[in-house]
């Protein structure tokens, strides 16, 4: 029965004891999470960018365009794919490989592209990027899909995607085993979000952080992979036990996982990942272990890499009290000013920014306090982008030059300043030269300065966090709470695809006025955070050297 277990190119990103329960047949019944409709949108969203480059792909190559269909049982598709191959057609789109029971793989990729020396080389299309600005690619246009192509492209570096090289890898081997690989070096291709080139990568090359090449990566984490299925399916010790990883928060088997390590008062409960290996490795497997240890021992037990060995002794005392914040500072200190501005960003995917929300607040202002709105409810990218940044820039400036007049103090804040730096500084950039853009020198002055405040920042070095530091999690301890029972970063993707009208549906008005009401609560979040943080009431928190 083992060798019955065929994997796909997933696997290899999926976590252990996920491959486990899916393949554990004692697990087929089991509860499991409701899918996440953020997950199957994008999921949506990839498939429909994968359908636009394929009909452009069509129109270019014409009568050495072959597609299998997609509507047919495995087996049919197995068998028109291997047909086409064995005929040599130059171009084979949605294919789907005989499946390889010995080295226990399955699966197809979007492109097949035949070399002129015979055999197949991949070539996947993904809904990322794939590319950043600099030099040293290889990429061909996408007229010319093939290896042969491509050229040192003096505009792009390769932007690292570990996913796709090892799809492609997968995809290689399954190429291998049926006897349609190309020959010489592996190479596989990949055509992104913006779909204006295919970029090649050398599977053969020692480019990953370890020193190993796509393809042995690739072959370790498959072969443990492989190794996990089969013992689950063989009903015999599991290989891979819970453990609590970012993985999770997304995972329809978390119900199951998440009780096991309850039960167990499992060490990943307070730390993840590689940490949590690391400290049952010296035996502290459980919360109560390592809530006993000195968080200020000279030499800890094992050297942690996702948080000081303290805090992590510190949380463990904080998670079996039932605390889910604890102050690490006697004092917290929280910069203030007469006029301030809580500043929060959506944006969709990669593809833009479409709206900028501030509260403005201050015993001294001279305009109405409260929220405003700076948003494009044209479907993004859209030049209309360039125009709502502007005008939220304008706005700001003006704010601030008005309080600098007046002898007082300003500063803006946000919560997490990563995604609201990156789209200011891309907007910057990309709009240069629309009224009231600012230069991308003017954006990295004021991030820079003082008057830009990154409140995640400040709860990172003042608490610490038993569930977490984002926002949705901080801020109830403050006494906020969204009114959307709903609301959340992946959420709001869905409302603004309605909002907009991006499926070529009519724009829904209830939907962008969703939008703005979450947007609205994200910066009364903040707001009520920091003023909750500079009173009284934060001081009732525990103190970790109470603990």
């Amino acid at each position: 029965m083992s060798s019955q277990v065929l994997l796909d190119a997933g696997v290899v990103n999926r976590c252990r004891r996920r491959v486990h329960l899916e393949h554990d047949p004692n697990m087929a019944d089991v509860p499991k999470a409701p899918p996440d409709p953020a997950g199957a949108q994008r999921m949506a969203d990839a498939q429909a960018h994968r359908r636009t480059v394929a009909d452009r792909l069509a129109r270019g190559l014409g009568a050495q365009w072959a597609e299998v269909p997609t509507t047919e049982s495995a087996a049919n598709r197995e068998r028109v794919t291997l047909a086409l191959l064995t005929a040599g057609v130059p171009y084979v789109w949605g294919g789907l490989l005989p499946a390889d029971p010995l080295g226990g793989r399955r699966g197809g990729v979007e492109l097949l592209v035949r070399s002129p020396y015979g055999g197949y080389v991949p070539l996947i299309v993904v809904r990322h990027k794939v590319s950043d600005p600099g030099s040293g690619a290889r990429t061909s246009p996408l007229s010319l899909p093939y290896p042969g192509g491509a050229r040192s492209d003096p505009l792009r570096k390769v932007r690292p995607q570990p996913r796709d090289q090892l799809r492609l890898a997968h995809a290689t081997r399954l190429l291998q085993a049926s006897g349609f690989a190309a020959a010489g070096r592996a190479t596989g291709g990949v055509i992104g979000m913006d779909a204006d080139v295919v970029l090649w990568h050398d599977l053969e090359a020692p480019t990953w952080p370890n020193g190993r090449t796509a393809l042995s990566e690739y072959d370790a984490r498959f072969a443990d992979r492989l190794a996990v299925a089969r013992a689950a399916r063989a009903e015999v010790d599991p290989l891979a036990r819970p453990s609590r990883i970012v993985e999770c928060r997304t995972c329809p088997w978390w119900p199951t996982c998440e009780s096991e390590l309850r039960d167990s008062r499992d060490v990943s409960l307070v730390v993840r990942g590689e940490d949590a290996t690391a400290l049952r490795a010296v035996g502290v497997s459980t919360v109560d272990k390592l809530a006993e240890l000195d968080p200020r021992a000279a030499e800890p037990p094992v050297p942690l890499v996702g948080m000081p060995f303290e805090d992590s002794v510190l949380l463990a005392r904080a998670w079996l009290r039932g605390m889910n914040l604890v102050r690490r500072v006697e004092r917290i200190e929280v910069p203030r000013a007469d006029i301030e501005v809580d500043v929060d960003m959506e944006s969709f995917g990669d593809a833009g920014a479409y709206l900028w929300g501030c509260w403005l607040s201050g015993a001294d202002v001279d305009e109405e306090q409260g929220y405003r709105a700076f948003a494009t409810w044209e479907p993004l990218p859209t030049e209309d982008e360039g125009r709502s940044f502007g005008e939220f820039w304008t706005w700001l400036t003006g704010v601030r030059v008005r309080a600098r007049a007046r002898g007082l103090s300003f500063r803006a804040y946000c919560y997490n300043e990563l995604a609201e730096n990156r789209w200011m500084l891309s907007s910057a950039e990309r709009f240069a030269g629309q009224s009231g853009v600012p230069t991308v020198a003017e954006v990295k002055a004021f991030i820079h300065s003082g008057q830009w405040v990154d409140l995640f920042g400040i709860v990172r070095d003042q608490f610490l966090c038993a569930n977490g530091k984002g926002l949705k999690t901080i801020a109830p301890a403050a006494g906020f709470h969204w009114r959307d029972p709903e609301a959340g970063g992946e959420n709001s993707m869905r409302w603004y695809r309605d909002a907009v009208g991006m499926d070529g549906e009519t724009p829904q008005p209830d939907q962008r006025r969703r939008l703005l009401e979450y947007n609205e609560d994200d910066v009364m979040a903040t707001w009520t955070l920091r003023r909750w943080m500079s009173s009284e009431g934060a001081h009732e928190l525990p103190f970790s050297g109470d603990l």
